[in-house]
């Protein structure tokens, strides 16, 4: 799977911009703040209707803009598909695959696999568990339809029965209703506990051996999975904490309250592990997400790498640069040093200026 090209108009500080990219490694390089981060987030926006920055589409279109359109060729096992996007600051954005409209967002998720590093990635351990679901939820939408239309079910009726519980804090006229999102709650729930505790059976396969080799075989990782509630006992403390999920205003338990735990030798590296353990794990999890992609999908992902390389040491470097030489990437950095002192091919590079692409 790679991207062949990608246009533009109107996105952040491009005016007009028109790409193609090398089948794999492609690097953005030019001084910060002059809009190299911008194209990798058009890439993975066209990809997965989202950006990893805001939630608005307003802010991804030009000042003094109402629309903005992103463009993009993608082959996939030797089929093309074009993805056009139309994104307006006061409506719904429309989407488009081989010039054919399609009704909701989710009917684009599968076409195209993208894994996504940044430097915020390198925090995913040591920060909030909101991040640990969030990176969960982005690969499973990506690559399971079901799991995404589970999530999306799921959420709904979380918003809904929230809705009504702070309702029922002052009017318990409708009680009853309450079931009814318990039981839809429930449902999905089950679902989605189900798919995450099975990703992560599949991560821990693949990411054991990774982080064996980026630490020289001196520390074995386990990933754990820890869900709210279980499949067996979701519906019982849904019903046992009725009362105080009324007077909080708010669903307490439940898969939005997952997490995962990285221990080392047992150790939770959450709490107690290293800036640069906590790192090599992260480091460690993107990696295998990539490879249980290839897995999944019999078929290489697309890699984005926005100026990750700054913030590894030269061990770290190495061992990344070596992982994804198979892999389509695109990559952002502030200068190409890194890249001719490791003696790494490079296919293609674009210097960027002001929101202008030097080819």
């Amino acid at each position: 799977m790679i991207i062949e090209s990608i246009d533009l108009k109107n996105y952040r500080n491009y005016d007009i911009l028109n790409l193609s990219f090398d089948k794999n490694i492609n690097i953005f390089h030019g001084d910060n703040a002059q809009g190299k981060t911008n194209i990798l987030e058009a890439i993975y926006v066209v990809s997965t209707t989202k950006s990893h920055r805001t939630s608005k589409d307003r802010e991804l279109i030009s000042f003094e803009n109402d629309e903005s359109h992103i463009k993009a060729i993608i082959n996939k096992k030797g089929i093309s598909y074009r993805i056009d996007m139309h994104l307006k600051k006061n409506k719904t954005k429309g989407i488009a695959v081989n010039g054919i409209p399609i009704k909701k967002s989710k009917d684009l998720f599968g076409i195209v696999n993208i894994v996504f590093f940044s430097p915020e990635d390198l925090n995913i351990v040591k920060n909030g568990p909101s991040e640990r679901r969030r990176f969960i939820d982005m690969e499973l939408c990506q690559l399971n339809k079901i799991y995404m239309s589970n999530l999306d079910n799921y959420n709904k009726s979380l918003m809904q029965r929230n809705k009504l519980l702070k309702e029922l804090g002052f009017n318990r006229e409708n009680m009853d209703t309450l079931d009814l999102w318990d039981m839809n709650l429930v449902k999905y729930g089950k679902e989605v506990i189900k798919s995450r505790t099975e990703f992560v059976e599949k991560l821990n396969t693949i990411i054991k051996e990774i982080h064996k080799n980026l630490t020289g075989g001196n520390e074995t990782i386990d990933i754990k999975y820890e869900p709210s509630v279980t499949i067996d006992n979701f519906e019982k403390i849904l019903s046992k904490n009725r009362q105080s999920d009324i007077k909080t205003g708010n669903t307490n338990y439940g898969p939005h309250k997952d997490d995962l735990c990285f221990e080392i030798e047992g150790i939770d590296v959450r709490k107690y592990g290293s800036q640069g353990q906590q790192r090599t794990v992260a480091l460690s999890l993107k990696l295998s997400e990539i490879e249980l992609v290839k897995t999944i999908i019999n078929d290489n992902p697309i890699l984005l790498l926005d100026d990750v390389l700054s913030e590894l040491d030269a061990k770290r470097q190495n061992y990344l640069l070596n992982s994804i030489k198979d892999v389509q990437t695109i990559i952002t950095c502030t200068g190409l040093d890194d890249f001719i002192n490791n003696r790494f091919n490079i296919n293609k590079t674009f210097k960027v200026e002001k929101g202008m692409v030097l080819k």
